[in-house]
């Protein structure tokens, strides 16, 4: 049973920035692409960014030159950096196992972490 732990959501003023962390369990980790998701409140959960095994990225074009997603392969771990927070990046954030080909989630989701970017 794969598990994803998200960490380092909180409050933040606008032009602020936070940095996410994500646990996985599950020895495909370094062989897997990762995703970070967002779902605000009324919202259908979003793609947010996401990395190869190799280290390739994507981003929506909302979060493109303010977010960068990394990963350390030795910590099963997948990171998201985010800067210049606008108050439309409220959501809880979401890490899972990723398919590029069929956009869709490999596992179950984790609890999320909130994060909240106020004016």
């Amino acid at each position: 049973q794969v598990q994803l732990v998200e960490s380092g959501g909180g409050l933040v003023q606008a032009g602020g920035s936070l940095r996410l962390s994500c646990v996985a369990s599950g020895s495909i980790f370094s062989t897997t692409t990762m995703a970070w998701f967002r779902q605000a409140p009324g919202k259908q959960r979003e793609l947010v960014a996401d990395i190869s095994r190799s280290g390739s990225t994507t981003y929506a074009d909302s979060v493109k030159g303010r977010f960068t997603i990394s990963r350390d392969n030795a910590k099963n771990t997948v990171y998201l950096q985010m800067n210049s927070l606008k108050p439309d990046d409220t959501a809880v954030y979401y890490c899972n196992y990723f398919n590029r080909l069929t956009g869709l989630p490999h596992s179950s989701w984790g609890q999320g972490t909130q994060v909240t970017v106020s004016e």
